[in-house]
């Protein structure tokens, strides 16, 4: 019998000393380490996980501390192990769900191409998957904009803090939803295409906040005129819709066959060209009051201004001589 008692004691101290080396014990990754946790991972296939990437020491010794504290579930996600810590600290980080966040930043005036791009590059999934969604999932503004083809001017520019477990629908109805938000805020009508499309031109065309109003002014009165709004962004864009872009813009760019082209097609383009920001729908809703209907960089990332085309040819020509002093 005492044979027996010495056995279980010496039985007991190997299993609590082998359960303080696993749990207890501080373990450092090797290097940076990301572990992706899939929704539906058993506990045995997270530690497992966590295991094969050197972040705890046994996979039996996790499965039997998270039974007896089973009233606390394992969040799925992305973790990044970087420091020294023991198993029970990693349980703790997976209990709270401390998931690695990727954030993607979207600049005003973005378009749907370089925002697929920074989607890419934040390790979120292709460009391409993420186009795919942007010209697929329409119904996500069918009541703003009924006939659009994409989510084009309507992804709306933010810092986005996105987890890989997030789908890139996910993602692009995010964007949406702020735009959204910000549109209730601007008192923006259901019917917003003309409005987002103008102010996604106004964008591209002046990084002066204070000078939008006017921009929007000119295309106001050209509209009005019936005159083509001969917008250089708008060729760009018609050309990186059909992968023609060479980087920059030439005289024979201005013929280029689109209906995105608005040196070719008076009016506005079918859609907006790019996403504008809260400041450009803005200008789009209320542009000021002017006669301009020119306007042409002053070479100090400011507009000038013209109500004839003589005028505007000679803020042209003081451009050039700007730029030529350089």
């Amino acid at each position: 019998m005492r044979a027996f008692f010495t056995f279980l004691l010496i039985a007991a101290l190997v299993v609590g000393g082998w359960l303080a080396w696993a749990l207890y014990l501080p373990l450092t990754p090797y290097r940076l380490t990301f572990v992706l946790l899939h929704p539906g991972y058993s506990t045995r296939r997270i530690a497992a996980e966590l295991k094969s990437a050197g972040v705890i020491r046994s996979t039996t010794a996790f499965v039997l501390w998270h039974r007896l504290h089973h009233k606390h579930s394992l969040k799925a996600g992305e973790y990044l192990f970087d420091k020294t810590a023991t198993s029970l600290d990693v349980h703790e980080r997976l209990v709270r769900g401390d998931v690695f966040v990727h954030t993607v930043v979207i600049p005003e005036g973005f378009n749907k191409f370089e925002i697929a791009q920074a989607i890419q590059d934040a390790g979120l999934g292709s460009s391409q998957d993420f186009l795919r969604v942007v010209e697929s999932q329409t119904g996500l503004i069918a009541d703003l904009a009924p006939e659009a083809t994409s989510l084009e001017g309507y992804l709306f520019p933010n810092t986005y803090e996105f987890t890989r477990t997030q789908t890139l629908e996910e993602m692009a109805a995010a964007m949406v939803k702020q735009f959204r938000q910000v549109a209730r805020e601007i008192g923006l009508t259901s019917d917003s295409q003309k409005t987002v499309t103008l102010a996604s031109i106004i964008e591209k065309e002046t990084a002066a906040p204070e000078e939008r109003p006017m921009v929007a002014s000119v295309y106001g009165n050209r509209l009005a005129k019936k005159v083509p709004l001969q917008a250089d962004p708008s060729v760009i864009y018609a050309e990186l819709l059909q992968g023609a872009y060479t980087g920059a813009l030439h005289h024979q760019d201005m013929q280029f066959p689109s209906a995105y082209n608005t040196y070719v097609h008076a009016g506005l383009p079918p859609g907006p060209i790019g996403n504008p920001g809260k400041i450009s729908l803005e200008a789009a809703m209320h542009p000021a009051d002017t006669p301009y209907l020119y306007f042409v960089s002053d070479g100090n990332s400011h507009h000038r201004f013209a109500r004839s085309l003589e005028e505007h040819n000679r803020n042209v020509a003081e451009y050039r001589k700007a730029v030529a002093r350089r």
